[in-house]
């Protein structure tokens, strides 16, 4: 393959450390043209020594000063602010660009790199979460392919490639099912943070942690299925895998289904995001079947872990319920990281939220963001009634 220069957005968060991971591995392959991190700016600073960027953006602008005087003698240009992103990521000198940023705050970026005709890795999902139809329909218009880098939805996609246009019966997008799995609702209402961020099999940030213990990850990423494959969301199940060896499933029209297996590294899908349509090596462990055991699989349970519910009906609504739905699981998860809520008032106040913004059933992009306001100051709003 010709060598392809990137921009990884949100390059201190895990997905963003892993992806550098997989460029030290292939330095031949990969030119690291921009970095963005919000507020780690000591970190940000040692990969763009390490990989030779030549933009950085620190978002925080307070951090400014101390990201340029850093690597301003290395010729290194340094820039703040989302906007500078935003800028950024439309440059003829980036061919493809990896959206590891958390949350809301990617869609813009990913955005302005889609209507430049970038080739976008995608693992910000809330971007299709909560403006699917518009990003799909922006994707198509400008001929900027999305390329999924989350592992659910990787397999699906690397399941695909042989399926010659074949029409699709059933997705199935396994979950580990998250710390609590085997918990009773009565032990569930009292985890704390730290139990909540004892994720068993993956290593993630924070954030998308706290989602796996709630399920809401695994519902945010039913709503990211349905735009990357463009499938009716009643075609996607939802199945509890405890050992996240498969990691997801397309079943065809004759009862075929196939199956996409690996250990739990998110640097595979990553790779194979940047890479496509070529593999290459990475060292990682590999799959012994001798060794695996049993692998085994349970349906998900909604009343333990309500969010899941709710990220059905909000993907069932449409137009820009989803939107208000992530806007208020933002609020929620950081409410309980900083141990101001319990873990069930996270759903309490996701469906407090998506009951009291104004729904519109065919957004565009300003409604979309303006929807995004209005649900955080009415999440705010409603998670008062639950602080400890």
């Amino acid at each position: 393959m010709e060598k392809r220069r990137i921009a990884i957005l949100g390059s201190t968060g895990s997905i963003g450390r892993q992806a550098l991971d997989v460029v030290r591995q292939h330095r031949d392959l990969f030119d690291v043209e921009l970095l963005t991190a919000n507020n780690n700016s000591a970190l940000l600073v040692s990969q763009a020594l390490e990989f030779g960027a030549n933009n950085v953006v620190i978002c925080n602008e307070s951090k400014y000063e101390e990201v340029a005087e850093a690597l301003q003698p290395h010729f290194i240009k340094v820039f703040a602010g989302m906007k500078s992103v935003c800028d950024l990521v439309t440059g003829d000198g980036i061919d493809m660009v990896l959206t590891a940023m958390v949350g809301f705050s990617g869609l813009e970026s990913t955005v302005a790199a889609i209507k430049a005709g970038k080739a976008i890795a995608l693992a910000n999902k809330e971007t299709l979460v909560a403006a699917g139809a518009i990003v799909s329909s922006l994707s198509r218009k400008h001929g900027a392919p999305i390329l999924p880098v989350d592992s659910e939805h990787s397999a699906i996609f690397q399941c695909l490639q042989g399926s010659h246009g074949a029409k699709i019966s059933r997705i199935h997008l396994t979950a580990s099912g998250g710390p609590f799995r085997t918990w009773d609702k009565e032990k569930i209402c009292k985890v704390t943070p730290a139990e909540a961020l004892n994720h068993p099999r993956w290593n993630m940030g924070q954030k998308v942690t706290i989602d796996s213990a709630t399920m809401m990850n695994k519902g945010l990423e039913v709503i990211e299925a349905r735009w990357l494959f463009d499938t009716d969301p009643d075609m996607i199940k939802v199945v509890v895998h405890p050992q996240s060896v498969i990691h997801s499933m397309v079943e065809f029209e004759d009862g075929a289904v196939i199956a996409q297996l690996g250990y739990p590294d998110m640097r595979e899908p990553i790779q194979y995001a940047l890479s496509y349509p070529e593999r290459l090596s990475l060292d990682n462990r590999k799959l012994d079947f001798a060794e695996l055991g049993e692998l085994t699989f349970q349906a998900p349970d909604t009343d333990r872990f309500p969010a899941l519910g709710l990220a059905f009906e909000a993907i069932s609504a449409g137009g820009n319920m989803p939107c208000i739905m992530n806007a208020a699981n933002e609020v929620a998860v950081n409410a309980f990281l900083e141990n101001r809520i319990g873990f069930y008032d996270i759903s309490g106040i996701i469906e407090e939220t998506m009951a009291g913004v104004d729904f519109v059933g065919e957004p565009d992009l300003e409604t979309i963001f303006m929807t995004n306001r209005e649900a955080l100051d009415k999440a705010r709003l409603n998670l008062n009634r639950h602080l400890r």
